[in-house]
């Protein structure tokens, strides 16, 4: 599980002082950092390089988040395919679940535009991080 610490901003809350729904998707994404370096280990986003294509992601929003206290975005593997794999989301204040989600990745060659399988030593990388579905959402 890879886990970071995000503070709302001021210009992350909405008119209600909530965090903006919007907001969750640049949180969690900025927590794939990790999972992104398994294929890219620089982050080099030139077309030759970069090996992920987001095809899926999704949201539940559980609580409501307020600016002034820090939340905690945690990310790991729910589940491993032969080209593509599922991200778990979630994003904690207070000790409360308040959102969660997940995000399907495929590993992808941009210039023949096409999926690719998994390389072995990825997969073990991912599967380190693989985490089993009655785990999801429980404190820490």
């Amino acid at each position: 599980m890879f886990k970071i610490k995000v503070t709302p901003r001021f210009g992350d809350i909405d008119g209600l002082r909530h965090v903006n729904n919007t907001v969750l998707a640049i949180w969690f994404e900025k927590g794939r950092n990790p999972i992104f370096r398994m294929f890219t280990p620089d982050l080099d986003l030139s077309y030759e390089k970069w090996k992920l294509i987001l095809v899926r992601t999704e949201f539940d929003f559980i609580g409501q988040m307020y600016y002034g206290g820090d939340v905690e975005i945690r990310n790991y593997i729910t589940q491993i395919g032969n080209s593509s794999f599922t991200i778990g989301h979630e994003a904690w204040q207070d000790d409360e679940l308040k959102a969660k989600g997940k995000a399907v990745l495929v590993h992808y060659d941009f210039i023949n535009q096409k999926p690719m399988p998994i390389p072995e030593d990825i997969r073990a990388n991912l599967e380190e991080h693989l985490v089993n579905e009655e785990d999801i959402g429980q404190p820490i």
